[in-house]
């Protein structure tokens, strides 16, 4: 039903242990009148939709600097060195996004754990970078065959579009119902984000331009990137928090710890 395994406080006026969440229309069993009002979830849901768009575009921008930054230093460096930078500035990335990213879970979910949220975020966001500087190893796989480079790249990509998602849906799964959508919502934007940022750096991007175009360009593009991928996991989170009109209450993937249509029966 609509309560926790404790009570804590939320926002003001609500809690817990009475199964109201700031920022989230109030659980069906719990309304007055017994019905969804859906204009008052419409309303809270794109309060709710517009704090996670500014957190996450925020996070992404100013942690992608870094990657952007770094790269560009060490462009004419030794490949490994240039990789093992590149390594530690997505790790960065990584924890500035669920930094942000966990500013706002914590206002909405009871009990949620911040640190497990960015830990969990940096562990994704190194995946993909360690996938994204493979072919800065292997000279752009120019000694494998195309037999091997098709597979590889289709693999590689999906692992890297699916990586922080997996990552943070291991968290989020204890405390929402249904977050296995989360994984399908961070593919989706970060391929979006990732076509937008490509679309746009690609022809701007040539050799021989000096260090600060280089570092201007890639911030452009990182915050179109950010801003796609922010409008769409919010879009997503949105639906994941907001309970139905007719009360679905399915239990959260494990624990009782779910403040959306999930708990102990």
């Amino acid at each position: 039903m609509w309560h926790t395994a404790r009570p804590a406080k939320v926002g003001k006026g609500s809690s817990v242990e009475d199964g109201t969440v700031e920022g989230l229309p109030d659980p069906p069993s719990r309304r007055s009148s017994g019905t969804y009002d859906a204009s008052l979830g419409r309303e809270r849901s794109r309060e709710l939709w517009w704090r996670w768009f500014a957190a996450a575009t925020t996070g992404e921008f100013l942690g992608f600097v870094v990657p952007a930054a770094m790269g560009a230093a060490t462009s004419d460096a030794a490949m490994p060195i240039t990789a093992t930078v590149m390594l530690i500035a997505g790790a960065i990335e990584g924890g500035v996004l669920g930094w942000f990213q966990a500013r706002v879970l914590r206002s909405v979910i009871a009990g949620f754990h911040s640190a497990e949220w960015i830990v969990a975020t940096v562990s994704g966001a190194l995946v993909a970078w360690s996938l994204g500087v493979v072919p800065m190893l292997t000279d752009g796989f120019a000694d494998l065959s195309v037999f091997v480079v098709v597979p590889a790249v289709v693999l590689g990509g999906a692992v890297l579009l699916l990586s922080i998602g997996v990552a943070q849906w291991a968290v989020l799964r204890r405390y929402v119902s249904g977050a296995a959508r989360w994984i399908l919502a961070t593919a989706l934007a970060w391929a979006g984000g990732l076509a937008a940022f490509t679309a746009f750096t690609t022809p701007l991007w040539q050799p021989g331009q000096p260090y600060a175009v280089v570092v201007l360009i890639g911030v452009v593009g990182g915050v179109l990137m950010a801003a796609v991928m922010a409008a769409i996991t919010g879009w997503f989170l949105v639906r994941l928090l907001s309970p139905s009109p007719e009360g679905d209450e399915r239990p959260a993937e494990t624990g009782p710890q779910s403040l959306v249509g999930g708990g102990e029966a």
